[in-house]
């Protein structure tokens, strides 16, 4: 009994020998991150902007996120455009006090690091759209 064909698969393309191609030739998968409201709600800052959060959070839990959330009331977009800017800010406020309250196990400033290093990649990927977007 010969195994069948995984799903996506082709018959021809599980026997090499009838001139089929291989199974992860011209496959083209597209990936996209489901974000939660607080994940959503950080904002997408100036690149100096978004590395002094993450310094701030990795010395003192939550302060970066905190100061963060005071760009989104000076006008910095966030994956959230339906909400107010002032459901946006609670958010991320509500994001810093999870992560000061959870610091004293650890949690909250392993959380903290990683809210920074996403406000750091947010901030690249804004650098990167908009120097592709002067280049067309």
């Amino acid at each position: 009994m010969e195994p069948s064909p995984k799903d996506g698969e082709s018959a021809a393309a599980a026997e090499p020998g009838r001139g089929g191609t291989a199974p992860s030739s011209g496959v083209v998968v597209q990936v996209r991150e489901k974000k939660g409201p607080l994940r959503a709600a950080i904002p997408y800052m100036p690149f100096p902007v978004a590395v002094i959060c993450l310094f701030l959070n990795t010395f003192v839990p939550g302060l970066g996120t905190f100061v963060s959330a005071f760009t989104v009331l000076c006008g910095a977009h966030t994956d959230l455009p339906d909400r107010h800017r002032c459901c946006v800010f609670w958010l991320n406020i509500a994001a810093a006090l999870i992560q000061i309250l959870t610091a004293i196990v650890m949690v909250g400033w392993i959380m903290s690091i990683f809210w920074g290093m996403d406000m750091v990649i947010l901030a690249t990927e804004r650098r990167c759209r908009a120097a592709s977007a002067d280049l067309h």
